[in-house]
């Protein structure tokens, strides 16, 4: 008996090992994976990357503040600034504001117009009869800073007296916006900045 081999199977398989050979290369290959892992984890990355960075850097923004208010504070205390005593130590609440200025503005925006009208920049600097009689939390009205009690009044010699800082930094990253920025500046509608607040409490010494 004689058995005729068709044509079509000697070309078919062939073509058969040809697509798995095909098929396992394919699978084999990771040939630009890594860009395309890339691009999925870039955006996510880099704004983790940004918000480290910023919140770093707000970290060094309040060491500022922190740094301005002890000096000034100080500097009241000794009685080296003085209020309505009649005495060339005597400042205004415009020459105090520019005195708290130098202090910050290598780092935090504080300029000529800033010193005029506060828009960053708030000051709370008054005396009380006693250390229990200091505010002792942020007042806020409808989510915003509420400064209708703020004023520049130190006492003198033996005077119980606080200055509190209130500085609103701007936050660009979305992340980390809606969890630090919770209080609103006065006469704003939506939460942009953390609101960076310092203070120092103390009695005058006898000068």
């Amino acid at each position: 008996m004689t058995f005729i081999k068709r044509a079509s199977d000697s070309r078919s398989r062939p073509r058969r090992y040809t697509w798995l050979r095909l098929l396992r290369r394919f699978r084999r290959s990771a040939d630009g994976s890594a860009a395309i892992e890339f691009a999925i984890l870039a955006i996510p990355y880099f704004l983790i990357v940004f918000a480290i960075l910023e919140t770093f850097i707000a970290f060094v923004a309040e060491q500022v503040v922190t740094s301005a208010v002890d000096t000034l504070g100080r500097n009241l205390r000794t009685g080296n600034i003085t209020y309505n005593l009649e005495k060339s130590t005597n400042k205004t609440s415009a020459e105090f504001r520019q005195l708290f200025c130098n202090e910050i503005s290598f780092l935090l925006k504080c300029d000529a117009s800033e010193i005029a009208t506060p828009n960053r920049l708030y000051l709370d600097v008054r005396s009380f009869s006693t250390f229990a009689a200091i505010p002792k939390v942020v007042t806020t009205a409808n989510g915003s800073l509420d400064t209708t009690g703020f004023a520049y009044a130190p006492g003198g010699p033996g005077t119980i007296n606080m200055l509190r800082a209130y500085y609103y930094w701007p936050v660009t990253t979305d992340l980390v916006r809606s969890y630090v920025a919770t209080i609103r500046k006065p006469g704003e509608t939506s939460n942009s900045d953390y609101l960076i607040v310092e203070t120092t409490a103390f009695q005058s010494e006898n000068y």
